[in-house]
């Protein structure tokens, strides 16, 4: 199930799901959606702070209803991600988001989100660079400006950012829907009714700021879960920060990935600027994908769809 693609003059929603945003950028990445022209409505979540928590677990839920709920709003943006949405989400009304399919854009700890969604309600998401945290920014990169424009047109979305950096683990061809985000967020899906399924599915993986050992948990829980086993492909995005720390010996972050999302044998890519980098290249999360290691293409079909009146 696809949204439906935005056009000038659209109003479109702002919530923050996870963690509370910083608003000196949060306002300059609202212009932008203006510029590009959008209507911009604010969720209550934006003002809200409950510790690390952008309100309490009821006023975000209540965000993210409105806004699927609200006919006039054709889109919805997070503004950052940081902590806690998996704490809303065996509460979110997935039959209310079903029946209001609309455009939803985010990463990090939007990754739950995703997945829950796509999974509950066969929604096509977008891992895309968000509003405070990247748009806002001084120094936003304009191909992560750029993604965005693939809510406007639907065609398909084919990975072309400096290509040269892209790398095969392991030689291969698939093809499957596109799931996944970050590692940190997909591990906290296991054992529950939102568990990540990955069969038959290209699974993209990025994180920020954890160090090899932590991966390797990570990665090791997941190969463990089966999940790579079960993919028809592996995607690796940007890993920043994921360095070693104080420590006389550690295995390298390539290491560790290497060793163990390899061992199910699929096709695996890495280098790709998907996740916590700049720039920040958005993808849908749902849409049937293909990956070629041999000539390093990932192509995507639109997360969009026409209008049926158009």
């Amino acid at each position: 199930m696809k949204p439906s693609k935005l056009k000038k003059g659209d109003m479109v929603g702002v919530i923050a799901p996870a963690s509370p945003p910083k608003m000196e950028p949060l306002q300059k990445a609202i212009r932008f959606l203006e510029e590009l022209g959008l209507q911009v409505r604010l969720g209550k979540s934006v003002h809200e702070k409950y510790g690390y928590l952008a309100g309490e677990d009821q006023v975000r839920l209540e965000d993210i209803h409105e806004m699927f709920e609200d006919r006039e709003v054709k889109a919805i943006f997070c503004a950052c991600g940081g902590f806690g949405t998996g704490r809303i989400a065996s509460r979110l009304d997935y039959e209310l988001i079903r029946r209001n399919p609309k455009i939803f854009w985010g990463y990090s700890d939007i990754t739950f989100l995703h997945t829950s969604i796509h999974q509950q309600t066969g929604l096509v998401t977008f891992h895309g660079p968000m509003l405070s945290s990247d748009i806002g920014l001084d120094d936003v990169h304009e191909a992560s400006k750029e993604s965005f424009q693939q809510l406007f047109q639907a065609g398909p979305v084919d990975y072309s950012y400096d290509k040269t950096k892209l790398e095969t683990v392991v030689e291969g061809k698939a093809s499957g829907s596109v799931i996944g985000g970050n590692l940190t967020l997909l591990v906290s899906t296991l054992g529950t009714p939102f568990e990540v399924d990955t069969k038959g599915k290209i699974l993209f993986i990025e994180d920020i700021d954890e160090e090899p050992y932590k991966v390797d948990r990570m990665v090791n829980q997941l190969k463990m879960a089966d999940k790579f086993k079960d993919a028809a492909g592996i995607i690796i995005g940007d890993f920043k920060n994921c360095i070693p720390k104080k420590r006389e010996s550690s295995l390298t972050l390539d290491e560790v990935l290497t060793e163990h999302v390899s061992s199910a044998g699929k096709p695996v890519m890495k280098g790709f600027n998907i996740g916590h980098s700049s720039p920040n290249i958005a993808i849908p999360i749902g849409s049937v994908g293909t990956m070629n290691t041999f000539d390093h293409t990932l192509k995507i079909e639109s997360g969009i769809r026409e209008d049926e009146a158009e």
